[in-house]
């Protein structure tokens, strides 16, 4: 039996009148993210997005940009930032009272040009005289990362020699241009940052003097898409996402 002119029409009048649910329920998110867990947010971004109809507008920033963008009164839904971002009080305030959550963390290293030599920096006396004999050094001084490295500078002794051969980048991308163009020696920032193509990681800091950056999960105090932006989070703990991320050379949290 063939449907009535009726039926049909009925049927195309409900399936019309359900699109704009469908969009209704869609949101759009504004995340704050560092810089240094760019490369794993850039592939679950649009993976939560195929999943969940949600889109996500990304600003990566270093420590003291994420606070600034976070008190600027400009809106935004969640954070995926160092520690340091909720350290400070006024960052703190724009977001939720929750908890935050822990997503990766990742430890300092060294890398320098594809095909260069690799030096030695297998124990904190070697990396020293490593930096030492460098010619130059690219790092991001403005950031978390930075300021763990010119504190292992401090610990080695040799914070005030480093100045001058320190070659200041205003983010993880220009040290890797940096190294790999061959305009600094060695990089040195995260470890996850420092494989990118052109570059040849070295290894880690010694344990010795490694430390850690670690990025937490929370949601803004007056986001308008709090549900959505916890299904983010939540996303970013599910056994696909955590794999992404240790293949992105991070350690994912629990891990």
């Amino acid at each position: 039996m063939q449907p009535s002119s009726f039926t049909l029409a009925s049927m195309l009048g409900l399936a019309l009148i359900s699109l704009p649910m469908v969009d209704m329920q869609a949101a759009e998110l504004t995340i704050l993210a560092g810089g240094g867990i760019t490369g794993p947010m850039r592939e679950l971004g649009p993976q939560f997005e195929r999943a969940s109809g949600h889109k996500l507008t990304f600003h990566f920033g270093t420590t003291p940009e994420l606070i600034k963008q976070a008190t600027s009164g400009s809106p935004f839904d969640a954070g995926v930032v160092p520690a340091e971002v909720y350290k400070d009080a006024a960052a703190q305030a724009t977001f939720g009272a929750g908890p935050t959550t822990e997503i990766a963390r990742v430890g300092l290293g060294v890398a320098v040009r594809a095909g260069a030599a690799k030096p030695d920096i297998s124990t904190p006396d070697a990396l020293k005289q490593t930096l030492l004999k460098a010619q130059s050094i690219a790092t991001v001084p403005a950031s978390a990362a930075g300021a763990q490295v010119l504190r292992a500078f401090e610990r080695l002794g040799i914070g005030e020699a480093m100045k001058a051969k320190t070659k200041v980048q205003s983010g993880p991308a220009q040290i890797v241009e940096a190294v790999a163009k061959g305009e600094a020696e060695l990089g040195v920032f995260l470890s996850n940052v420092l494989t990118a193509p052109g570059l040849e990681l070295v290894g880690p800091f010694p344990a010795e003097l490694q430390q850690h950056v670690v990025y937490m999960a929370a949601i803004a105090a007056n986001s308008k898409e709090a549900g959505a932006a916890k299904a983010f989070i939540d996303y970013l703990k599910t056994p696909e996402a955590v794999a992404i991320i240790k293949a992105k050379g991070m350690e994912p949290a629990g891990r």
